[in-house]
């Protein structure tokens, strides 16, 4: 699950960068898209943010995801330990 949330923050933080870069394209380039500049740098904000908010969850997710696994495997210690 958390390797899922890790591609999806790296895909987020691509469009942002790419985003970015638009801000800097010239008009003349593409004319079918916004050119102006403020827009542009919304839309990586928001990206960069909505990247970084999806990358803290693959973390937490993958921290928690250890902490059941080491609870399960102590637990099955200690079910040998008495045996």
């Amino acid at each position: 699950m958390a390797r899922n949330l890790y591609i999806l923050a790296a895909t987020l933080l691509l469009f942002s960068l790419i985003s970015c870069g638009m801000m800097f394209a010239n008009n003349s380039f593409q004319q079918e898209l916004p050119g102006n500049g403020s827009l542009w740098k919304t839309i990586s904000l928001f990206l960069l943010l909505g990247g970084l908010i999806v990358a803290l969850l693959g973390i937490m997710t993958a921290m928690f995801e250890q902490v059941d696994r080491r609870a399960q495997e102590r637990k099955q210690r200690d079910r040998q330990r008495r045996r």
